[in-house]
């Protein structure tokens, strides 16, 4: 008598702030779309909050949704898209990310593993450049817009960081069994990394 097996699905999830790419890029993109003045200045009038941040004294997520509002609101979807596309490809272009993990992702491809980036940053961004990276899936954070067409710079949803993301991953995951990897390299990352078959901190 043939005994059945069940195939699980090879599953890799990685953050992409201090992951793949080398360093921040939010911040980046942020300059790039409002100009370098206006987010010195946002940032400077907000040194007390983010102080407190550091400290555990305020939330974090609000802090980045007080930057985004001020940053990107009243901007049109389409401009903000625009952006996003061309920063992507200027990150593509510029190569600012981690060897080691760009060979991860290939060992990944190679094996025929789903591939998603699970990240805080915006999907405004990431989205395009996901498939310069072999990266099949991207959950990450999406902006709110209005009727006519304005980006409010609110979230749609809770920022994608911590218990987020592994919320995030569940969903994405469904009811399937997977042989899951994780990589990270944040306290952000630690629910993340929790979930995984194989972990990696970075």
């Amino acid at each position: 008598m043939s005994g059945s097996t069940t195939v699980r699905r090879g599953v890799a999830a990685f953050d992409f702030d201090g992951t793949i790419s080398r360093r921040d890029t939010l911040g980046p993109f942020l300059a790039r779309v409002a100009g370098t003045p206006a987010l010195v200045r946002t940032l400077m009038m907000r040194t007390p909050q983010f102080a407190a941040v550091t400290l555990g004294r305020a939330d974090r997520d609000l802090e980045k949704q007080v930057v985004l509002e001020r940053l990107l609101g009243g901007r049109t979807v389409e401009s903000v898209a625009e952006m996003g596309r061309a920063y992507s490809e200027h990150l593509w272009d510029q190569q600012r990310f981690r060897p080691e993990m760009l060979e991860r992702l290939r060992w990944h491809r190679e094996r025929d593993h789903e591939i998603v980036i699970v990240s805080a940053s915006l999907d405004s961004y990431l989205v395009p450049l996901a498939p310069h990276l072999g990266v099949g899936h991207v959950i990450s954070c999406s902006l709110e817009a209005d009727a006519s067409g304005l980006v409010t710079g609110r979230l749609l949803g809770p920022n994608v960081r911590g218990e987020e993301k592994a919320v995030r991953l569940r969903r994405w995951l469904g009811t399937d069994t997977a042989e899951l990897w994780a990589y990270g390299d944040s306290s952000g990352d630690d629910q993340l990394l929790a979930m995984a078959d194989h972990p990696t901190r970075v």
